[in-house]
């Protein structure tokens, strides 16, 4: 009899470990909330960006962030009926204010490259762009990068960017010197420190625009590549809602107008803050 009661209390205390350890299991195991739910929860969105891609994202001379990304930002907070953050980075942190949770989502004018893809995840390609050659003014003979892989020219490059990327790979003789970000590196190619700067043509278009005496683009791309936004790595549910918003929102009427105000309005140009 005894050994019968012992049977069963031994039968009893495997059976709670048993229960127990599906229990842990089953709550280990349980799905952790995307990015869209936990923005919905909280009310709020948190976007990351670099301003200083013109006309992308910008800040005007009152401290607002401005600029074609911006709006996609406040799109995605207005169909979402949350409210919007924007979180100011250089553009190399923002990856990893991402992966620390920082920041929700990244929306920075930020290519679409399968190594990035590794550490976040893109939604589809929301503008297409490509990478060009920005020059001195006061140079007026060269007309291909090639004409400065020379020994002893400097090619400037924004820190983390693909156009810095694109440099180090194209660039066998000229030195390719990094910086903190595009305006720092336009400044040091006005200021005489470098022969050129590979960067997007958009923002290359601009730059020309409101400093058409100092600098001058060679606008044949030189690569083609498309931006997307950036959320945590395999967090596929947040990937899909922004596709089927994305899906929505390019050449409707809201876009249409952020597209015609940044990169066929010159009316914004003046109040933009340029430090």
């Amino acid at each position: 009899m005894k050994k019968i009661v012992s049977l069963v209390i031994v039968t009893l205390l495997l059976f709670s470990v048993l229960v127990g350890c599906s229990q842990q299991a089953s709550n280990t195991g349980a799905k952790e909330q995307s990015t869209v739910e936990k923005v919905l929860s909280k009310k709020k969105l948190v976007v990351g960006t670099a301003p200083g891609y013109l006309p992308f994202e910008m800040k005007d001379k009152q401290g607002n962030f401005i600029g074609y990304d911006i709006d996609l930002g406040k799109a995605i907070g207005a169909s979402l009926k949350v409210d919007v953050e924007f979180k100011q980075y250089s553009f190399s942190a923002l990856i990893p204010a991402l992966q620390t949770g920082e920041i929700d989502i990244l929306i920075a004018g930020m290519t679409i490259r399968g190594d990035r893809a590794l550490a976040v995840s893109f939604s589809n390609p929301y503008y297409a762009t490509g990478q060009v050659l920005m020059l001195p003014a006061k140079d007026t003979t060269t007309t291909s990068w090639q004409d400065l892989d020379v020994a002893g020219k400097k090619i400037a490059a924004s820190q983390g960017t693909t156009g810095a990327l694109l440099a180090k790979q194209l660039f066998k003789n000229a030195i390719v010197v990094d910086f903190d970000d595009f305006p720092t590196a336009a400044m040091a190619l006005t200021q005489g420190q470098a022969d050129g700067i590979i960067y997007d043509e958009p923002g290359v278009r601009i730059y020309e625009v409101m400093q058409k005496e100092s600098v001058r683009g060679i606008y044949e791309l030189i690569s083609a590549e498309n931006l997307g936004i950036a959320v945590k790595h395999n967090d596929f549910s947040t990937v899909q809602w922004l596709n089927s918003f994305l899906q929505a929102y390019i050449d409707s009427p809201d876009e249409l107008a952020s597209r015609d105000m940044w990169f066929n309005s010159k009316d914004w140009m003046d109040n933009v803050d340029s430090n």
